[in-house]
């Protein structure tokens, strides 16, 4: 986060400007802090499965009278609940020092419920990164392409606002900006129109996700090869 404000305070600071796209340092530094936030609290799942389907343990989860994407909804979300809210008490701490005083009650408020849109989404993704692995085993390389997809086109490393029209276009025709974008900028600048157009576009890739998502597990199902004992 310190070199985050540094990048931005010399950014600011050459265009001599207080504002950029309507977003004021002080707004920077709390965003780059709920969009970590969230990066740092997303379920990494499909290293589970995909460590799970090299051990052989997923035959035995499998077997269990529970559904296979619920027991890792579960246990994922438990450990998203402690790593984010750890870091948005220290994180908060840090960007206070460093901005001022935090977004007011309204921001909060949008980025905890798109926040959880957000999450789930995330879920929905690495889950089925992790399918992959009851084919191909290793889903490294589809984890990391992924990610760099939500830090450019869902608004990590910049706020979509300060991209050109046509690729904020083509952004928001895509998933990215309502797993990361639409908490960290809600946060910072809470609009209700903004809110609302956010917390569609999540519903709307949910239901997209958990279909897809569905169809995938019962596929996968068919073709996984277990390996251990």
């Amino acid at each position: 986060m310190f070199i985050f404000a540094g990048l931005w305070g010399t950014t600011f600071a050459i265009s001599n400007t207080d504002a950029i796209n309507g977003l004021t340092l002080p707004n920077m530094i709390w965003y780059f802090m709920m969009a970590e936030t969230l990066e740092l609290g997303k379920p990494r799942i499909n290293r589970t499965i995909s460590e799970q389907v090299k051990n052989g343990e997923v035959a035995y989860i499998l077997n269990k009278p529970y559904n296979f994407i619920l027991y890792h909804f579960s246990a994922g979300l438990g450990d998203g609940i402690v790593r984010m809210t750890l870091n948005v008490i220290v994180g908060s701490i840090v960007a206070w020092i460093l901005a001022g005083a935090p977004p007011a009650p309204l921001g909060w408020l949008m980025a905890f419920v798109t926040l959880i849109g957000a999450w789930i989404l995330h879920f929905c993704v690495m889950a089925l990164i992790g399918l992959a692995a009851f084919v191909v085993e290793e889903t490294n390389s589809f984890e990391l392409i992924y990610q760099k997809l939500v830090f450019i086109l869902g608004g990590f490393l910049f706020p979509l606002d300060m991209f050109p029209t046509w690729l904020q276009k083509i952004a928001y025709a895509l998933p990215f900006p309502y797993m990361m974008y639409a908490p960290a900028r809600l946060f910072v600048k809470p609009e209700v129109d903004l809110f609302w157009q956010m917390l569609g576009g999540q519903v709307v890739w949910v239901i997209v996700f958990v279909l897809v998502l569905s169809l995938v597990y019962r596929r996968s199902e068919k073709l996984l090869t277990v390996n251990g004992g």
